[in-house]
């Protein structure tokens, strides 16, 4: 076997045990506070301790494992203070690529926003009727809505910048704000038609109160 093609399959590796390891992270099977042991990890993902290391360096970066020094890795724990943070980052990002959407999507945009609202709104009907199984295509198609609203801003690193943020604010929303009912409905339906408006004021307003109310509703609880 070639060089080339051994570190390439190291690569895959590497970036496979990332994103696995990550999807665990945000959807809480690796739970805030948990300890990850390399050999643990290395039976329950199958990759070697290296290139363990080397995931586990991304997502330190990424502010969801803290080492601890001599005594390995931890899922990063929650905090009333980061989920202020990083709501404040969401509202400032997603504000901000509101408006450059809102002036250039077109109606193939538009369909798009109207497709993913549909489908999110199929998902909090089912909610609100007690189907309690109907979360976790809710969670998928909420990122999926929010994330389609501000894909027509025209700038990539605006949309990763606010990639990283929104998934670090998902594991909060996954674990900890839930399904706020009629009021996160109604906010949503809003968000819609604002960008069919193209009204980006009105929908930085609705966008403001729909994210600082998941973070009063999370703290509320008890949950963080």
């Amino acid at each position: 076997m070639s060089i080339a093609v051994t570190v390439a399959q190291g690569e895959a590796a590497s970036e496979r045990a990332w994103r696995l390891i990550r999807a665990d992270i945000l959807r809480g099977a690796l739970a805030p506070g948990q300890k990850l042991k390399l050999e643990g990890l290395r039976d329950g993902y199958g990759v070697a301790i290296g290139t363990l290391r080397e995931s586990l360096s991304r997502l330190i970066a990424e502010r969801l494992v803290v080492a601890e020094g001599q005594r390995g890795f931890e899922v990063s724990r929650f905090s009333a203070r980061e989920l202020r943070e990083l709501a404040r980052l969401r509202l400032l990002l997603e504000g901000h690529a509101l408006e450059h959407a809102f002036r250039a999507g077109d109606m193939e945009w538009e369909g798009r926003v109207a497709a993913a609202h549909h489908k999110l709104a199929q998902m909090e009907k089912r909610l609100r009727e007690g189907e309690d199984g109907a979360i976790d295509d809710w969670r998928r198609f909420d990122s999926e809505f929010h994330r389609t609203l501000i894909s027509a801003c025209g700038s990539r690193t605006l949309m990763a910048t606010h990639a990283t943020v929104f998934d670090r604010y998902l594991r909060y929303q996954n674990l900890a704000l839930g399904f706020r009912g009629a009021i996160a409905v109604e906010e949503h339906a809003a968000l819609r038609d604002c960008a069919i408006r193209r009204d980006a004021a009105a929908a930085r307003a609705v966008l403001a109160a729909h994210i600082l109310g998941g973070v009063d509703h999370a703290l509320a609880s008890g949950a963080v």
